[in-house]
C-alpha cells in the first residue's frame, strides 16, 4: 500500500556526501580511493564529474546511487561507527563482500573492516558488515533474513 505523501512509490537514498581535504582528492589518493570502492564494493567513479583535488563522484552500480565527494577546507571529522548503509540481496552476496575486503586489506592496511556478524531478533536476522577506507565514513552492508516460521506442534 502507498504512502499518501509517495503515491508513485517509497521515496529512496540516492546518495551520501561527505568532504574531505583537498589532497585526499589529488591524483594518488582519489586512485586508491576508486580503486577500494572497485574491487571490493563494484562501484565506479563519474569520470566526467571528477575534478582534481575539488570533487570525485562513485556510482554505486546505478548512476542514481552515488557517493559524493568534495573538497572543503573543514572537511567532514566524525566517529569510526557513524556510516551510511546499503542493503542486499543475499547473505553470499554479504559474504562476498567480506572476501573482497579481506584480500584488499592484505594489500592495505588502511582498510579497516568489521567481520560479519548476525544480530538475531527471532523474527528477522540482521547480517550485517562494515567497511572504512580513507573516507571519514564508515559504510555498513547489510543482510534482511527473515527466517521461516517454525511448524506447528502437532
Amino acid at each position: 500500500m502507498a504512502h499518501p505523501y509517495y503515491p508513485s512509490g517509497n521515496p529512496r537514498f540516492n546518495h551520501v556526501a561527505m568532504s574531505l581535504p583537498a589532497e585526499l582528492l589529488g591524483a594518488e589518493s582519489r586512485s586508491d580511493i576508486c580503486r577500494f570502492f572497485h574491487e571490493v564494493l563494484g562501484f565506479e567513479e563519474i569520470e566526467v564529474m571528477t575534478e582534481d583535488r575539488r570533487r570525485l563522484i562513485l556510482s554505486c552500480v546505478h548512476w542514481d546511487q552515488f557517493i559524493f565527494l568534495i573538497a572543503e577546507d573543514d572537511p567532514m571529522r566524525c566517529p569510526r561507527m557513524d556510516h551510511y548503509g546499503f542493503s542486499v540481496g543475499s547473505l553470499d552476496e554479504l559474504k562476498g563482500i567480506q572476501q573482497r575486503a579481506e584480500a584488499f586489506r592484505q594489500a592495505d592496511d588502511r582498510m579497516e573492516l568489521i567481520d560479519l556478524h548476525v544480530d538475531d531478533q527471532k523474527v528477522v536476522k540482521i547480517h550485517s558488515l562494515y567497511v572504512r577506507y580513507i573516507l571519514p565514513m564508515t559504510c555498513e552492508f547489510q543482510y534482511w533474513e527473515f527466517p521461516e516460521p517454525a511448524a506447528a506442534a502437532g
